[in-house]
């Protein structure tokens, strides 16, 4: 087996349990012992995934052999199984580093301002900049558009660990929880580039598939958003009072 087809059956096997695992955490009990010990098997399933996807990238991109001759179109290819799948690795690496260290460093932010989280993060902009660049470069909307959520995305992160102060002690949980609705987005996004390649080929190029776990996890995380907002208010000192008198 060459190596390229080894590196797809890892990651299919790590994928599969990171996907399999990553909606236990999501329906448990926040805390939980389950939330936690499935939480962790989807992390390190993801991790996995993401470094292969890394892996096959560069091999796709830069490796001997031409990859899936079948794509006519290798600027295309290039794209979406080259630099894209790179950017969703790396970001799917990120978001769980993320999503782990905020919960690690719930009472010190100032730790996620080291080298050691700023240059994961700088490593996925720059992948994320490249994506869109290349993308906008052949005309391709989709390698833009999924560019754009990751360069977001670190943004709204960096603006969390940088503010001089946060709303709520437990404002951690909710970077925690939409870190790692990110990782269950750029995951599956990724596992369907291999996936759909060799399962419906007729349909690797349609926006609207690749398009339904972003609309999914941003749900989710819009949802959970709604959700603390109401039991932060319920928890608000003027509503204790009025429950007391």
């Amino acid at each position: 087996m060459h190596l390229f087809e080894t590196l797809i059956v890892l990651h299919v096997i790590a994928g599969t349990i990171g996907l399999a695992a990553f909606w236990v955490p999501i329906a448990s009990r926040k805390g939980a012992s389950n939330h936690r010990k499935w939480g962790r098997i989807a992390c390190y399933g993801f991790v996995a995934a993401g470094a292969l996807a890394v892996a096959m990238a560069l091999l796709s991109l830069f490796g001997p052999e031409e990859r899936l001759p079948s794509v006519t179109d290798r600027a295309l290819f290039d794209g979406l199984f080259g630099w894209m799948m790179l950017y969703l690795g790396i970001l799917t690496i990120g978001f769980v580093d993320y999503g782990l260290a905020v919960v690690r460093h719930a009472r010190s932010r100032e730790a996620l301002r080291a080298p050691r989280y700023q240059l994961v993060i700088a490593a996925v902009i720059a992948s994320a900049l490249y994506c869109g660049f290349y993308g906008a470069r052949i005309g391709e909307v989709l390698m833009v558009a999924v560019a754009f959520l990751g360069v977001a995305a670190m943004g709204l992160q960096q603006v969390f660990i940088w503010r001089p102060h946060v709303a709520s002690p437990q404002a951690y949980v909710g970077e925690h929880f939409r870190a790692l609705i990110g990782m269950g987005i750029s995951a599956y996004t990724a596992f369907m580039a291999v996936g759909l390649i060799r399962w419906v080929p007729e349909q690797v190029f349609n926006p609207l598939v690749w398009a339904g776990p972003s609309v999914i996890g941003v749900g989710l995380i819009v949802w959970f958003t709604h959700q603390s907002n109401r039991r932060r208010k319920g928890r608000s000192p003027s509503h204790t009072r009025s429950a007391e008198a």
